[in-house]
């Protein structure tokens, strides 16, 4: 049981080639309405300079950073980052300017409050600001939802969300095998395997385009269309 009023929130940021936006999405996260946070930061191996402005300005804001030697991907980025959490929740947060900290007490309520396990923050649920961007990209995140949902049961309004909350005893006690984005179908299925109490809440979406950085792409689409195959019916963890 978690005690609303004392309890802490341990926030992973996994990033890669994220100079433009670390050291504002570090602000923002340490701006968030928060009593007791911890913030980990992982560094996938970046090559843009991000490493540089990580050791010289960005350490001594953050409760820990943790380099890669290799760069191997978001998922894996994750895996380290939920190893090292010590809080009572655990929230990711992208390294870019999408998503907004100032939502984090949305965010984790439900869990505070209501007895979730897992909370997704769900761009496509509520009538919070969004930036409007790619179409297509909007119909690959439904279609991709929708499988998930029909595979494992449960009523997602968006599946591949960044904001993903959950009690840390319970994402640390889940293996975790997908290197990349295949990371959302994986924990999804897994959780959704365990019976855990699933809760969504609207969130903001300040969406960037690839000529500003975004990375994920058409072959992460057909990952993620394997990983909800697989961990939906074959994996028991």
């Amino acid at each position: 049981m978690i005690d609303k009023d004392n309890f802490t929130l341990s926030v992973i940021i996994p990033c890669f080639n994220e100079k433009k936006t670390i050291r504002a999405i570090v602000d923002r996260v340490r701006a968030a309405a928060v009593a007791k946070m911890e913030i980990i930061i992982v560094d996938d191996c970046s090559v843009d300079g991000t490493r540089d402005l990580l050791k010289s300005e960005i350490t001594p804001l953050v409760s820990m950073v943790i380099y890669h030697d290799r760069n191997q991907g978001k998922g894996a980025a994750l895996r380290t980052g939920f190893r090292h959490a010590t809080g009572d929740i655990v929230l990711i947060q992208d390294a870019d300017l999408e998503y907004d900290p100032k939502e984090y007490p949305r965010l984790i309520d439900p869990i505070i409050n209501h007895g979730a396990d897992v909370v997704y923050g769900s761009r496509f649920s509520g009538g919070e600001a969004h930036r409007v961007v790619y179409f297509w990209h909007m119909i690959a995140n439904r279609i991709l939802t929708l499988c998930s949902n029909f595979a494992t049961n449960i009523n997602l309004t968006d599946m591949e969300t960044c904001y993903k909350v959950f009690r840390r005893e319970l994402i640390q006690s889940v293996t975790l095998e997908e290197d990349r984005f295949g990371f959302e179908p994986e924990i999804t299925a897994k959780l959704a395997k365990r019976h855990c109490v699933f809760y969504e809440v609207g969130i903001s979406y300040y969406g960037r385009t690839y000529e500003e950085g975004k990375k994920i792409g058409l072959k992460d689409a057909f990952r993620a269309i394997y990983a909800i195959a697989k961990y939906s019916t074959l994996s028991r963890s």
